[in-house]
Order: structure tokens, then sequence, then C-alpha cells
């Protein structure tokens, strides 16, 4: 098969190579898929940089990526052989594993290839796995949001988009915020208000379109640059969704106002989901998803020999939509 990979930390364009690699025959309980489409996430790129920390792969050589959709062409032993042909979306398919999505095939546990839907597009299973259960869990894992009030931090990212769509779905009031060049598709998403996430007012513009009301999910991609505003708007025994921080890493709480409105922090790390909980999000994404409630955007797809610039593309962060990888080309 052909495979992307890396043996050490860095750019993209000075470690990421197009390999040659044997197959990977699936074992008892596996199944192999023939990969269509990678997503390409942050984490991947953050992972391939070198988190702090870390002086070398995890793996002496890695095939990133841990999104991914294609069709089962290969069962071991103990997997129904109906599965073979199956459409299907890949969850944490490089999480402490060498061998992830970015190849023609991936070889994996087969609860980790869930079934697709017949009216969903590869496309969009390709971006379900971490964006979409993220968006998924940060909406839903506190419970219903039937009725309530939701403010989705940070509503134009992949994650914040599907949030938005998902927790007006939910039957939420859904107030996000992002910068206005993205106003316009925020609102398509179904946010009833979207505010600029710089305004200098902006705990008191989200009060004014909550009707004065403090909220009770605050979904956050930004957690150390936002907390201290999320403490002033959040309800008692509210909930700060936070699955993000890439601008302050090492923030300061402040325990006071969080304290006294006895808030949950929920940090989200999807890959370490619980089954039980994991498969209550696959539920709901597919439910959305066949109720034509949840579109998944897509800015560009690369073929796989253009990984590198895939790379560059979500490193650069002005992206509209995931980047994804045609992985048979």
């Amino acid at each position: 098969m052909r495979a992307i990979t890396y043996s050490s930390l860095g750019p993209a364009a000075d470690v990421l190579t197009l390999q040659t690699m044997p197959d990977i025959p699936p074992a008892r309980g596996e199944v192999r898929v023939a990969l269509t489409y990678s997503g390409v996430n942050p984490s991947d790129v953050k992972s391939r940089m070198g988190r702090p920390g870390m002086v070398k792969p995890a793996f002496d050589s890695i095939t990133p990526h841990s999104d991914g959709a294609g069709v089962i062409d290969t069962v071991g032993d103990g997997v129904d052989p109906s599965r073979i042909g199956q459409r299907v979306w890949i969850w944490n398919g490089q999480w402490q594993r060498p061998r992830g999505t970015a190849a023609n095939h991936i070889t994996l546990p087969e609860d980790m290839a869930v079934p697709l839907p017949d009216a969903v597009a590869l496309e969009t299973g390709a971006i379900l796995g971490i964006p979409g259960l993220t968006a998924a869990q940060a909406v839903f894992g506190g419970g219903s949001v039937d009725g309530t009030t939701i403010l989705i931090q940070g509503g134009a990212g992949t994650v914040g988009l599907l949030a938005v769509q998902l927790a007006k779905w939910g039957g939420a009031k859904v107030i996000a915020t992002c910068s206005p060049r993205d106003f316009d598709r925020v609102v398509q998403a179904g946010a009833d208000t979207v505010l600029d996430y710089s305004a200098p007012d902006l705990a008191t513009q989200i009060l004014a379109a909550s009707g004065g009301a403090l909220i009770p999910t605050v979904v956050e991609v930004e957690f150390g640059l936002n907390v201290a505003m999320d403490a002033e708007i959040v309800a008692p025994n509210g909930r700060i969704a936070a699955y993000g921080s890439a601008k302050e890493m090492s923030p300061s709480l402040p325990f006071l106002p969080l304290l006294f409105k006895a808030v949950t922090i929920d940090i989200i790390l999807i890959y370490l989901l619980p089954l039980a909980d994991r498969k209550a999000m696959i539920e709901r994404l597919h439910a959305a998803l066949l109720q034509g409630a949840l579109t998944g955007p897509v800015e560009r797809v690369y073929p796989l020999d253009q990984t590198v610039q895939a790379h560059e593309a979500v490193e650069a962060g002005t992206r509209s939509g995931a980047v994804l990888i045609d992985c048979r080309v």
C-alpha cells in the first residue's frame, strides 16, 4: 500500500514522505478498510511537529491521521463476513497506534470502523471521528439542551460549525462567536445570534442576546483566553465544555466566581471518550445526519501525494472547513 509516514518531528515538508509499505492483514476481531478519504486535524499537525516535552515520535515510523472513511475489504477471524463491502468511518485511527489513515488502507479493531449510513457521503464520514464526536460531546455531554440557550465560542471552525448545527437540532437557542468575516456561514449553520469574538463588551452582548439570562452551556474553543468571561456569563450549575486552549495552555482560573456558581469544567479529549458515551454520540451524529440537520464543511481535498500541502493548510489556520486527503490518488 501507499502511505504517508514520518520518523522524526518537524515541519511537514521536512518529515512527511510517501512510502510503499506492506499491507497489514486483519487479525482476529479486526477489519481492513480501503480508505477513500483521510481527515487532517490540528491534532495531527501538532503531533507531527512535536508537543511540549516530545523529542521524537512515539513510534519509529508513523502514518498520521485518526479520521477517515472508506469500505471494508477484508475481515479477520471472529468478524461477520457480511461486513465486507460495508461503508465505514474511522475513529482513533492513529491514537496510540503507529498506522493511521493517511494511506490506501488501515487495519484496526472492528468497532473502530463505524457503519456509515448510505445517505451520508464518505467525505462527511471522514470528519466524524474528531470534529464530529467532539462537537456532539461538547453539546450533549451534559444532557439534553432542548429549550435552553447555548453559547458556542468559535462557531466558524469545523467543530464549531458542527456544534452550532447539533445544538440547533437539539432544540437550543444558539449564540455563537466568530470573526465578522464568518458571520454569514455561522448564521446559515443555524445560530440565532452571531457576535464578534473580539468585541470589548462581548459578555454584555452575550447576555443581551440571551435576554439577560445566564448561559447553561458554554462550548469553548479557547478556554485559557475566555474562562474569565465565561465565568461571568455561565449560569449557576452550568457547564463549560472546553475542547481547546491553543492560545493559552496554562490559564489562571477565576476560582471564586466558578465556585459560587458550582460550574462544571468539562475538558473534552475525544480520544478518551468511554465506549458507552462514544456510542451514544455516534447515534446522535447519525440521527442528525439522516434528518438532514447536519452537514460537514469540507474546504479542500488533496491527493495523497500532496499531504504536505494539506498539513500546511491546516497549520495556516485560515480555512473555512475540513481538509481531507483522497487516499486513492
